[in-house]
């Protein structure tokens, strides 16, 4: 939480500065016009789901994710010294904050996403409870720039909606995408969501990167065997 009692959250905002954004990747045009607009359509509809919780119905989500979020780091290599990517909560996502301070007090390293340079990878920047925030892109509180830059071993990311294929729904910037395809090793990825955000398919476009698993307060939803 920042001083002004807002919530600072890693997500890409490129789709909101620029509303015709659409994957310049895609072998078609057309094709990727068109999952752009099903895409924005979606967020919309599923932002939407989840606002209609309310508070009390997200809280709950939020504990029962934090619930499983311990066992699923564990078995995939998370012990003290290694480094958690981490995002804080806006527009209804799953709020994970008193798990997280959990692992920083045993020892986990936590990090927190920063766009430094737009349709650039991200930079991970140390937070503990005590870093002071400062207003980065978008106006999204960050880490300071004098904080030290980590790569992290395990990321976790917010989902709008996902797919059994573990293809995650942003909001639409491509910059968790863009930063998993210069991260080298990549890290292990989990996508934080709701279990009824699940869709059929996201469309994946040549851009999308899948994660690792999908993690939802009904526990591991969908896991990739083939990383």
């Amino acid at each position: 939480m920042t001083g002004d009692g807002t919530y600072a959250s890693p997500p890409c905002m490129a789709a909101e500065v620029d509303p015709a954004y659409f994957d310049p990747l895609g072998v078609d045009p057309g094709q990727a016009r068109d999952v752009a607009r099903w895409r924005r359509a979606e967020r919309m509809r599923l932002a939407g789901l989840r606002e209609g919780l309310g508070q009390a119905g997200r809280a709950r989500v939020s504990d029962r994710i934090s619930g499983y979020l311990g066992r699923a780091l564990r078995d995939r290599g998370l012990a003290p010294g290694c480094v958690l990517s981490c995002y804080w909560p806006i527009r209804g996502e799953p709020d994970l904050r008193p798990a997280l301070a959990g692992l920083h007090r045993a020892g986990v390293t936590i990090s927190l996403p920063v766009v430094e340079t737009r349709a650039a990878p991200l930079v991970f920047r140390r937070w503990t409870p005590e870093t002071k925030l400062v207003h980065g892109e978008w106006n999204i509180p960050v880490p300071p720039p004098e904080a030290e830059v980590l790569t992290p071993d395990i990321a976790l990311a917010p989902c709008i909606g996902w797919d059994d294929a573990c293809f995650r729904l942003g909001w639409g910037g491509g910059c968790f995408d863009r930063t998993l395809a210069a991260l080298t090793p990549r890290p292990v990825t989990i996508g934080i969501a709701l279990s009824a955000a699940r869709l059929p398919t996201i469309f994946p476009q040549p851009h999308d990167i899948p994660l690792d698993l999908i993690l939802t307060e009904d526990g591991i939803a969908a896991a990739r065997t083939d990383r």
